[in-house]
């Protein structure tokens, strides 16, 4: 990577971190700060959600499946489609209607305050871990195309995640999302065509890649794996604490749907063109180990781009992939300020609860960074993220999500489920393997992480209604409904905070557009592509940009 890469990456990942403590006057209330004030346009939600979800691994860990396995990696992330329509179908909407801040104020009012305290402290801890699997992708990206040491792009990385997600709060992470898929998609429609090039076109392609590089599925990654992993994608986007965040955000019921629909649609349609770089790569270099072929997607990025394009490539990636950090930090960070510390500091003033919820934010990162500088020692990411997925995804999201829906569901049947299954998927995951030598799979360790939680709330469900007995919990939930906001009282104008956010995105989209002009024109080849798609992210600019509407709310 050059001088010139290093230094296109630096003045993207300025761009998005100005950008994003521009928010820090914005979030002057918990409702501003974790919320954005309640009324997201649901396209900046729902983009939010893709990039937030998508940035997980894709680069990382779904690139490295595409590398090894080849069209597998796309069948996989077919079922996170299918699983935001539904989500988009029936549980979005149904979060936007609880009104709740968290889902954790959600779970106070509908199972208790004792339940929500328990899922809680899971949450945090599940969440941190996670956190810190997630930012290792980051490190690695760096390590590979930069020759960073990946415990010092860690560490630095994640002090910058944590600086500007502490200020800017939830508007801080929207924006940086949108610009990141912009540049994503911009980076796509350069480094495919160039990369096929390298292998004599599709035709070439196809005719050099390796026998059973176009199954939808294989022995590791089978139906049934498709199936569970389907399942748990459904759960972890309906139920994630940090995902329903996206929901409760947008203004109406409606909004929320349309922010699952968004998602369903972008990885429809997202898979098959993002995982084509790293299955190309296999054809270029076919003896990657499983280590390497987690760089796969930048080293082809590095030998195609014309010099620059890279660097802009690199720093929306590390802002993609840090996405899932961020989002998980500011959703941590709400819950322990809202659920937790203002329980016991029930006349807490708006200038404390903020002070609070950045510092949280500020130890939740530090911890999560130190989980990160441990991912190597646990397997490595793919293994890290497919373990967490099953042994806690169905076992923490379903109960709360279930209980959306019945009547009958209390507060005891949801915490033994989850008991249950986790120490079902724990003893599988780390007892089995020591005491009797029996490992499963990933298929099995995925089936069973969704089925355990999945049977025992139907039969509570079956128990409760041959009982018929009357639900104490759920009629006290439904009575207080009218009451159910912790919110304090908002003296801010909300729509004129959505429309900064639309201003601020904007300038951003414009910038890179600018970005990709000047990149274009210095390029020594590809100047063409470079220059039609700068073009049309600045049409997208302003399209973006609000206009009567914001002079309307400025005067």
């Amino acid at each position: 990577m050059s001088h010139f890469d290093i230094a296109i990456a630096l003045a993207f990942s300025a761009l998005v971190f100005i950008l994003g403590l521009s928010f820090s006057r914005s979030g002057n209330n918990v409702k501003s700060f974790f919320a954005a004030g309640g009324a997201v346009p649901w396209w900046i939600s729902g983009l939010s959600l893709f990039m937030s979800f998508f940035s997980v691994g894709t680069f990382v860990i779904w690139g490295a499946i595409a590398y090894n396995n080849g069209l597998v990696a796309v069948t996989i992330q077919t079922t996170m489609s299918i699983a935001g329509f539904i989500v988009g179908f029936y549980i979005a909407p149904k979060w936007n209607r609880t009104k709740a801040l968290t889902a954790a104020e959600f779970i106070t009012q509908r199972l208790g305050a004792g339940i929500q305290k328990f899922y809680t402290l899971i949450f945090l801890f599940i969440s941190i871990f996670g956190s810190g699997a997630f930012l290792y992708p980051v490190g690695k990206m760096l390590e590979v195309t930069a020759g960073v040491p990946l415990s010092t792009a860690i560490i630095i990385l994640g002090s910058l995640i944590i600086l500007y997600t502490a200020v800017g709060g939830l508007w801080a992470v929207l924006v940086t999302d949108v610009l990141q898929f912009v540049v994503l998609v911009a980076a796509v429609l350069i480094v495919v065509p160039l990369a096929f090039e390298q292998v004599n076109g599709i035709s070439g392609f196809i005719a050099q890649s390796p026998e059973g590089f176009f199954s939808l599925t294989n022995a590791e990654y089978d139906p049934w794996f498709m199936f569970a992993f389907g399942f748990y994608n459904m759960v972890f986007i309906g139920g994630s604490w940090a995902y329903v965040q996206r929901y409760t955000s947008v203004a109406s019921p409606k909004d929320a749907k349309k922010v699952g629909f968004l998602f369903g649609g972008l990885y429809l349609l997202a898979p098959m063109i993002w995982m084509l770089p790293p299955m190309i790569y296999r054809i270029m270099q076919p003896n990657l180990s499983s280590s390497e072929a987690e760089g796969a997607y930048l080293m082809i990025s590095q030998q195609v781009v014309p010099d620059g394009v890279m660097g802009l490539i690199l720093g929306a990636m590390v802002f993609a992939t840090a996405s899932s950090v961020n989002t998980t930090l500011n959703i941590a960070s709400g819950v322990f300020t809202n659920d937790i510390y203002r329980i016991f500091r029930t006349k807490a003033s708006v200038k404390e609860t903020m002070r609070v919820a950045r510092f949280s934010t500020l130890v939740f990162g530090l911890i999560a960074t130190g989980v990160a500088l441990m991912v190597q020692n646990m397997g490595g990411i793919v293994e890290v993220v497919f373990s967490l997925a099953a042994i806690t995804g169905a076992a923490l999201f379903l109960p709360p999500i279930w209980s959306l829906f019945s009547k009958a569901q209390t507060g005891t049947s949801v915490v033994v489920t989850t008991l249950v299954s986790l120490l079902v998927n724990g003893f599988f995951k780390f007892v089995s393997p020591v005491l009797f030598d029996f490992k499963l799979e990933r298929s099995p360790e995925m089936l069973v992480g969704v089925l355990v939680p999945l049977i025992l709330l139907s039969l509570f469900e079956l128990h409760f209604r041959l009982a018929k007995s009357h639900n104490q919990q759920y009629i006290d939930y439904m009575n207080n409904r009218i009451d159910n906001s912790t919110f304090e009282s908002q003296d801010h104008n909300d729509d004129q905070q959505n429309l900064y956010g639309r201003k601020i995105i904007a300038i951003g989209i414009g910038m890179i557009g600018l970005f990709v002009l000047g990149l274009g024109w210095m390029a020594d080849y590809a100047q063409g592509v470079l220059a039609m798609v700068g073009m049309a992210i600045l049409v997208l600019a302003l399209f973006v940009k609000p206009k009567a509407d914001l002079a309307k709310v400025e005067g």
